[in-house]
């Protein structure tokens, strides 16, 4: 690499690492090094004289977060992956009757905050009661050529935390290092999957993988991202949705199957959405929007008491109870209850109307079920902080649904709001073949209106279907969504480990 764009900080640093090499030091050496326990641990279990032998002999690895040089000795704290640990250094435990000026050289002047280093010593605790490594042996196991941004730390408090997001979400590596506290929201974004994969699986749910390149996007109602395929010189998408396939999965005999699916949509960024995001998705054969309902509630409550022990957790100021039953509303009730307009038998031209007197933007290629959805979205959504399933949507918003069996017009479905977002949109499937390719057909005159978010027609899967679907429910839940308000994380781009940014720019 040229140093004509690297930092005073960058330069000094490989300077050292030159002088690292002609003292023979790799500063790289072979992977292997025998850590035997963690910082954590013996912060946890040291016992002083009670257990002092039991930790004789420690060996760690971590990342070096501070020195204090006191001449012939020093204090330094490691950070390994569970914690930090003071180290006591002195110069004559870690080079006895050696050129006692390697350790002037190496450990004073060649080592910085960030290197990676593996100490080996025994546990002691020292006379402000800190219980410390007394080092014996230290090996560099790492020169990191980058120093760290600075975070200042008195007493247990931290002063001048990195709270850049810019930062932090680009260069995650060092908001990880420098803001350790950050491991903990993954951490709990892994017990919060797993405890969902449990639930499924204790009840017999079968996991599976389907396809990410498609050659139609279907599944939901979203603009896909399109790429080529040179071999077979066609182009693909990436999926949107998996819906399509885990259904011909249930034509196929299955009867509950599950994804933890990685869509992307070529939508806008914002605090809850970003292009590439997380959903897992079920099915389940001869069961109804009813049954999945209370299965959600069941499946929520679960991944609320993994993270928390609770059902009760806080998202900003506000606290919100997992607890079931959650609340039902239908969404001609909640769009009456907050606008006081009944829409149930608008037709297009009216709800258009609505729509400007409301001060809802609008455009011609909107057809009646959009129109609703921006009403509801618009003035709505917002209101249902608590866990609530709006439900019976008309039959113009949902092409894959089955229509309601005792109420014209209306299809079995619903969406669970929290916290005023979308997490969950479930239905009674459409197992029609007939029907859903006269719905397929709807959404190809609202695609030639201009509707980019409109579905394609996706022959196999209806060819599928006249094999015979059993009646069945599904549901996909937004996991990134449900993961921010389990963790209490304002933005998307915080339970994501490494969230879409734009180009950076003057990167070598």
């Amino acid at each position: 690499m040229s140093t004509q764009h690297l930092s005073e900080q960058e330069i000094i640093r490989r300077e050292k690492l030159a002088e690292l090499q002609q003292l023979g030091i790799n500063a790289y050496p072979a992977p292997l090094y025998p850590v035997n326990t963690t910082a954590a641990f013996i912060k946890s279990n040291y016992k002083g004289e009670e257990n002092k032998s039991d930790f004789a002999d420690v060996c760690v690895a971590g990342r070096i977060m501070s020195i204090r040089d006191m001449g012939k000795a020093s204090f330094a704290v490691l950070q390994d992956s569970s914690g930090k640990i003071q180290l006591y250094v002195k110069r004559d435990e870690i080079a006895p009757g050696e050129d006692k000026s390697l350790y002037d050289k190496v450990w004073k002047h060649l080592l910085d905050m960030g290197d990676i280093i593996g100490v080996k010593g025994y546990v002691f605790t020292t006379k402000t009661g800190e219980t410390s490594i007394h080092v014996h042996e230290l090996t560099l196991l790492s020169k990191a050529l980058r120093p760290l941004p600075i975070v200042k730390e008195k007493e247990g408090e931290t002063f001048d935390a990195v709270t850049d997001p810019e930062f932090r979400y680009r260069q995650r590596y060092a908001d990880l290092i420098v803001n350790p506290q950050v491991k903990e929201t993954f951490i709990s974004r892994t017990k919060m999957i797993n405890s969902i994969r449990e639930f499924l699986n204790e009840r017999g749910a079968i996991e599976v993988d389907t396809p990410v390149l498609q050659s139609i996007p279907g599944g939901a109602a979203a603009k896909p991202f399109i790429t080529h395929h040179n071999a077979l010189d066609v182009p693909f998408y990436l999926r949107i949705a998996n819906e399509l396939y885990l259904k011909r999965l249930i034509v196929g005999g299955f009867d509950w199957v599950y994804e933890f699916s990685r869509n992307f949509r070529n939508e806008g960024m914002d605090r809850t959405h970003n292009p590439e995001f997380t959903i897992l998705e079920f099915y389940v054969a001869y069961k109804d929007y009813f049954w999945m309902m209370e299965t959600t509630e069941q499946l929520l409550e679960k991944a609320a008491l993994a993270i928390n022990s609770k059902t009760k957790t806080w998202v900003g100021n506000v606290e919100i109870d997992f607890k079931a039953p959650f609340k039902r509303i239908s969404i001609y009730d909640a769009i009456k209850e907050h606008t006081g307009i009944d829409v149930s038998d608008m037709n297009e031209e009216r709800l258009n109307e609505v729509c400007h007197q409301l001060n809802i933007h609008v455009d011609n290629s909107m057809g009646k079920g959009k129109l609703i959805d921006e009403i509801f979205g618009e003035k709505c959504e917002h209101h249902f902080i608590q866990p609530t399933f709006i439900i019976d949507y008309p039959v113009e918003m949902s092409p894959l649904t089955k229509k309601h069996r005792s109420k014209p017009g209306l299809v079995e479905r619903f969406e669970l709001m929290i916290n005023g977002k979308e997490i969950a949109n479930a239905y009674s499937e459409l197992n029609d073949p007939i029907d859903q390719r006269e719905r397929f057909e709807e959404q190809l005159k609202l695609m030639a209106r201009g509707d980019d978010e409109a579905m394609f027609i996706d022959n196999d899967f209806l060819r599928a279907l006249e094999y015979g679907m059993p009646p069945t429910s599904g549901i996909g839940i937004g996991i990134d969504r449900l993961c921010m308000l389990l963790t209490n994380q304002p933005s998307i781009q915080d339970v994501l480990l490494f969230p879409q940014m734009r180009p950076e720019k003057n990167l070598d």
